[in-house]
């Protein structure tokens, strides 16, 4: 088995496992992601005809362990272009969280995932930061 092999590298691999975790989850037991994210959960006799949820819950799921799987590769081949490019993208991601939280369109427990994309991308960038300046990236 391979590990990463800097600060940074730690950081995407923290962040890639969690995703990965969280992906698999909610594949098999999608109604405690809602339930983590604040959301309500129904049972079957309280769905309403055309309700995707749990479809919307498989594929986002899915999505979150592919991705997971994708910064842990990244991670243990020490790709600093991604990890670049991870503290960008998870900025705008906080951004976007965040807005949903406030225009009222997601729970106020949702912004844990805002927080959760700020922090990681600033521990990333800053690690790179400090790589760079040691002359390690």
């Amino acid at each position: 088995m391979r590990w990463p092999r800097s600060a940074s590298g730690w950081t995407v691999a923290v962040f890639g496992g969690t995703a990965l975790l969280l992906g698999a989850v909610g594949l098999v037991w999608p109604d405690s992601l809602l339930v983590l994210l604040g959301f309500e959960v129904l049972d079957d006799a309280g769905r309403a005809d055309g309700d995707y949820t749990r479809t919307f819950m498989a594929a986002s799921s899915m999505a979150s362990f592919n991705m997971g799987v994708y910064y842990l590769l990244a991670a243990v081949t020490d790709w600093r272009p991604f990890f670049r490019f991870t503290v960008i993208f998870r900025l705008v991601t906080f951004t976007v969280f965040t807005t949903l939280v406030l225009t009222d369109t997601a729970p106020v427990r949702f912004i844990g995932v805002a927080v959760w994309e700020a922090v990681g991308a600033l521990a990333t960038g800053i690690a790179l930061a400090v790589e760079r300046r040691r002359g390690a990236g």
